[in-house]
């Protein structure tokens, strides 16, 4: 037995319980260790749990504590006036949740202003806070109090003070809520021998004697509550502008011993400056403020916090505006609806005429349909991939009535040297919103190829080569459009696998029809759909090896599918009926799903691909290809134009790579 020291063993240990193990299936995009202990738990009693099975496993109740939450807005101006549809989706979320009430921090309307403007901003704002079904509370903010009116003769005594107590509330005040207490500072009051109010000098951030002696009455008063909360607009505690004032009263708080949490804002963003002496310090961002979103996950974003209280903790969380679904909403009609919008067809016409070493302009036409029973917001924009390709515009938006269709205009032009070389696939996005009664419900974005009419030349010099694909996410896609099978087919592949891993697509069509040849776990498999049932020669075992040359050959004469291994036959079966075709692309090195993209990937290298509308073998050993003239896809993947792998039959059926590629001279 190997014996270990003391002090490794005393390491082990404490790192042990100071950090678990992860799972690596969970992995490291987030915290995922508390921040505090376990919650209180009771030993189950008949009295509050009731089962007629027996189990070994006893599970214990949470303790019946008088917990609660409440929720923080952030900054609601310093921004446009449109971000009051931010706060309106805050307060839908906040409706869902139901809290038991809402704090703010100040800068509630734009202000800055007369008080013409700032009765019409004060009316908006509380219209849309008024649909809380919650009580909320305000605190004042610069923007709410300072008077910024053309006519300094006209300013009011204490600037916008009196309006805001006349219409908000008092500038400080507290009220007690299940044994806690909630504290609302006033952090504007100004320079108390000028009057100046601005939050850019120390002299003007300093709390009166006034407000200081209420402050030391209202600790006392909740000297006897489980939890004190503060608020106020300014995080005085950041010093900078702000100076040193702060310091009195965090020797208060601190010296309270009751008060756990301190809320400000105006920062715009979120930061976390806490736990000083117990007391954790809080700056919220934006609700509808002005917001840069420049690193949202590191809190430049629009959110509110919530907070629930329990005795001796709480806990803080963040959540971005918008991100609360309604349960009740998400019906299986909803789920029925947006699948539909999501497999709505997009059609673009006419197919662009691309050539080597020419330029053009090209006018496009997007159709968009909407199948649903509710408006559809879309977007139709330019993508990455078109780089090198001029749109105009770059993006259209619109608005789809249920059952409406729509053509949206583009004209596209670019110029010679793009198509001499490495050049993309000219595409679009297409980003859509189901417009619920409640909710705005996103459809993942599409791409869609713009269709093309490709006339390139072959660089017949070049040696023996094939395309590598990965095994993850490479894949080549030939349009359904540039070929037709109806009754006989011979497709066939020869390529290298690296590794053979579950499902895998070698070259597929197939979903609920077509055909396609698989080779999972190396048994190869060659499927033809008729009559909506496939039919399918397979291998009997794993027969194919790694790191192997290997030429698989499906063929279908009508009667009879047949499956070839390097020449000799090593599967059949009988069948008849129609066969089934489908318009989504043909994929090589992977299957496709139903919206045409690719999955099950192939790990290695494919050398050519062959597909005609004959039955080219029978019997028990097929022949080399001679006369390729009946093809209809012959691509011999020795080269890419760009992105896209020429095809040598008439069909045009040239490939375009998904994912990435390499093309290697092989032997």
């Amino acid at each position: 037995m190997k014996f270990i020291s003391f002090y490794s063993f005393f390491l082990w240990v404490t790192s042990a319980l100071a950090d678990p193990p992860i799972n690596p299936n969970i992995g490291h995009n987030h915290h995922h260790h508390r921040h505090g202990e376990k919650h209180e738990t009771v030993k189950p009693t008949s009295a509050r749990f009731v089962t007629s099975r027996k189990s070994s496993v006893e599970l214990p109740l949470p303790n019946e504590e008088n917990a609660f939450t409440f929720i923080v807005y952030g900054d609601r101006t310093g921004g446009p006036p449109e971000g009051v549809s931010v706060l309106a989706d805050a307060v839908r979320d906040t409706n869902l949740l139901e809290p038991d009430f809402v704090m703010t921090v100040g800068d509630l309307i734009n202000g800055y202003s007369n008080e013409e403007i700032w009765m019409t901003q004060m009316k908006e704002y509380k219209s849309i806070m008024n649909q809380l079904s919650c009580p909320w509370f305000p605190v004042a903010g610069n923007h709410d109090i300072y008077w910024r009116g053309k006519d300094k003769s006209k300013k009011p005594e204490g600037e916008m003070e009196a309006a805001y107590e006349m219409h908000f509330g008092p500038l400080w005040y507290a009220f007690e809520h299940k044994k806690s207490w909630f504290i609302i500072l006033y952090s504007d009051e100004g320079n108390p021998q000028t009057g100046e109010k601005t939050f850019g000098k120390p002299d003007a951030q300093r709390m009166s004697a006034e407000q200081f002696s209420w402050l030391d009455q209202t600790l006392t008063k909740a000297k006897g509550a489980e939890h004190v909360f503060l608020f106020l607009h300014h995080p005085r505690w950041l010093g900078r502008g702000y100076g040193e004032d702060w310091n009195k009263v965090h020797k208060r708080l601190a010296a309270a011993g009751n008060v756990s949490a301190v809320f400000a804002g105006h920062i715009h963003t979120m930061r976390y400056d806490g736990p000083k002496d117990g007391i954790e310090y809080v700056t919220l961002a934006t609700t509808g403020g002005g917001q840069s979103s420049s690193i949202p996950q590191a809190g430049y974003l629009h959110h509110y916090d919530i907070i629930t209280v329990r005795e001796g903790r709480i806990s803080l969380a963040a959540v971005p505006v918008g991100e609360v679904l309604d349960v009740r909403e998400i019906t299986g009609e909803l789920i029925s609806q947006v699948n539909k919008v999501k497999r709505s067809p997009v059609q673009a016409s006419p197919p662009l005429s691309l050539k080597n070493n020419e330029g053009g302009q090209h006018e496009l036409s997007v159709t968009l349909n909407n199948p649903s029973d509710r408006s559809v917001t879309t977007v139709v924009s330019s993508s990455n991939g078109s780089l090198g390709f001029r749109w105009q515009p770059n993006h259209q938006h619109t608005t789809l009535k249920p059952g409406e269709t729509k053509k949206l205009n583009f004209n596209l032009s670019w110029d010679a040297y793009l198509t001499r070389g490495n050049f993309g696939t000219p595409s679009f996005h297409i980003d859509s919103e189901y417009l619920a009664k409640g909710f705005a419900y996103e459809i993942p974005r599409r791409t869609i190829p713009v269709p093309l009419e490709l006339e390139l030349s072959l660089k017949t010099e070049l040696q023996n080569g094939a395309v590598r694909f990965n095994g993850s996410n490479a894949a080549l896609s030939i349009p359904s459009n540039r070929f037709t099978i109806e009754k006989e087919l011979t497709l066939e592949c020869r390529f290298k696998a690296d590794t053979f891993a579950g499902r895998t697509g070698l070259v597929t069509k197939t979903e609920n029809s077509g055909y396609g040849i698989f080779i999972s776990d190396g048994k190869p498999d060659f499927s033809v759909n008729l009559d909506g049932k496939y039919l399918s020669a397979t291998a009997s075992s794993s027969v194919l090896k790694t790191g192997q040359w290997h030429t698989l050959a499906g063929i279908y004469d009508g009667r009879e599918a047949r499956l070839y291994l390097d020449g000799k036959l090593i599967a059949s079966a009988l069948g008849n009926g129609k066969l089934k075709d489908n318009r989504l692309p043909m994929m090589i090195g992977a299957d496709v799903d139903q919206q045409g993209q690719p999955t099950s990937f192939f790990n290695g290298l494919i050398d050519y691909v062959y597909l005609t509308p004959k039955a080219l073998y029978s019997g028990e050993a097929s022949v080399a290809i001679k006369d390729r003239k009946e093809a209809i896809i012959d691509l011999q993947l020795n080269e890419n134009i760009g992105s896209w792998h020429p095809d040598a039959s008439g069909s045009k059926a040239h490939a375009i790579s998904i994912g990435g590629f390499t093309v290697e001279t092989i032997k």
